[in-house]
């Protein structure tokens, strides 16, 4: 009687092979080229054939810019709750916590950047888009006040699909909120730098996002208040090509300058210094 191990392919390694790493790849968004990890994360998470910026998490871009082991989270147990019971809400919320590791969608803290002291935010795309409710409206609030009281200039990356829907008016609070404690920041005659990413819309964008002293974008974010297919089925007009992307909004003055990832700490390292920000 014939065995059945005789017809499985035997698994044989031939003395003196070199074992072979598997290499984590990504399909690139805009090229569809598959990329090696490796590589991606040396071009800064830019696709080195088309240019395309993959979205980068809140932590990323800290440990980017920020000097090493300088950063102290603020309000790191602050999240959100389910005010109004929205349906599914409370769900939502906790699979938007395990998919970005995240409690909220912004990281808060203080830190330093080629050696001088600064208050920095990052939003955090993975958790519901960026979006903001109320405890992402405190937590940053909180950081314009406790730079107002250091007198420490606020660097932020802003990536948001708006205010979040989930808790209705409570989320719109959050623009006035928080700009109030913006322009308390600015009339103390301290610095106030937003790097403008992919995306950076709605309820964000109408606010904080654009209140800066100092506005960069990355290169083909898109930024505005409604998205390019709301405002082309209201006006039933052809919107040009590039329309809201960070190259037209620095054609129309709304951002100051484009600054790619690769030059964000120097340019970003430079300009507390340029105002009056000092080493420690």
């Amino acid at each position: 009687m014939l065995q059945k191990s005789l017809f499985k392919k035997p698994n044989l390694k031939l003395e003196g092979e070199p074992a072979i790493a598997a290499v984590p790849l990504i399909d690139c968004p805009g090229c569809r080229h598959r990329l090696e990890l490796p590589e991606l994360e040396k071009e800064y998470y830019v696709c080195p054939r088309c240019g395309y910026s993959h979205k980068l998490t809140a932590r990323r871009r800290i440990g980017m810019i920020l000097d090493a082991e300088s950063f102290r989270e603020l309000d790191a147990g602050m999240e959100s709750r389910d005010p109004l019971q929205f349906p599914a809400y409370a769900e939502k919320l906790e699979q938007a916590k395990a998919v970005s590791g995240e409690k909220e969608a912004v990281v808060t803290g203080l830190g330093s950047i080629q050696g001088v002291p600064c208050a920095f935010f990052a939003m955090e795309p993975g958790f519901m888009m960026g979006s903001m409710g109320a405890a992402v409206g405190e937590k940053l609030t909180r950081l314009f006040e406790r730079a107002l009281k250091d007198r420490l200039p606020v660097i932020g990356f802003t990536v948001s699909g708006g205010a979040r829907v989930q808790e209705g008016i409570l989320s719109l609070m959050q623009m006035a909120k928080v700009s109030g404690a913006v322009r308390r920041h600015s009339d103390a005659g301290l610095l106030y730098t937003a790097v403008l990413c992919d995306a950076t819309t709605g309820g964000v964008a109408a606010s904080f996002a654009m209140q800066a002293d100092i506005i960069l974008a990355e290169p083909g974010a898109l930024i505005g208040f409604a998205g390019p297919r709301v405002i082309e089925q209201t006006t039933r007009q052809k919107l040009p090509a590039g329309f809201q992307r960070a190259e037209f909004q620095l054609e129309k003055g709304f951002v100051g300058t484009l600054c790619k990832r690769s030059e964000q700490r120097s340019l970003l390292g430079m300009l507390p210094k340029m105002h009056g920000g000092k080493e420690r």
